[in-house]
């Protein structure tokens, strides 16, 4: 696949945003990047101190217990939401093509707060993690991609 000038590449996973814009050319891309964001999200058993609530029964001794909430995912969940308005934000005054690169899971999560302008502009969406590599992987995974 090849990908126009000006054409706007996100990358990102349920804790890292990399935006990028070509400056290159179809057959060339050179990505140079417009925003970044690394949120810290330690593991749910770091973030909540509290035990899960207990229920009792109306009629009897019997008892049972809430389950507990996972907050290292709900963070996940609320970085895609935040990933989706930077893209919104970034493109909004611009016609050019989108590609997004995610985990399936954040693009499941992404797909549901895209806006007007960035679903109708949407050229591709790769199902990869890319945030931890260099940007010759990412360059490479869309000249690889076929739509």
């Amino acid at each position: 696949m090849h990908i126009a000038k000006g054409t706007w590449v996100l990358a990102a996973d349920g804790g890292r945003i990399l935006l990028f814009r070509n400056e290159g050319n179809a057959t060339d891309p050179v990505l140079v990047t417009q925003a970044h964001e690394d949120l810290g999200n330690p593991p749910s058993h770091g973030q909540g101190s509290d035990t899960p609530g207990r229920s009792f029964s109306s009629d009897g001794v019997g008892r049972s217990s809430y389950e507990e909430t996972d907050w290292h995912r709900q963070a996940k969940q609320d970085f895609a939401t935040h990933a989706a308005a930077i893209l919104d934000s970034a493109t909004m005054h611009d016609k050019a093509a989108i590609v997004v690169i995610a985990p399936p899971q954040t693009l499941g999560e992404l797909r549901k707060h895209y806006g007007a302008g960035v679903a109708g502009r949407l050229r591709a969406e790769i199902a990869k993690d890319l945030t931890g590599h260099v940007t010759g992987d990412i360059v490479d995974a869309i000249l690889a991609h076929v739509n």
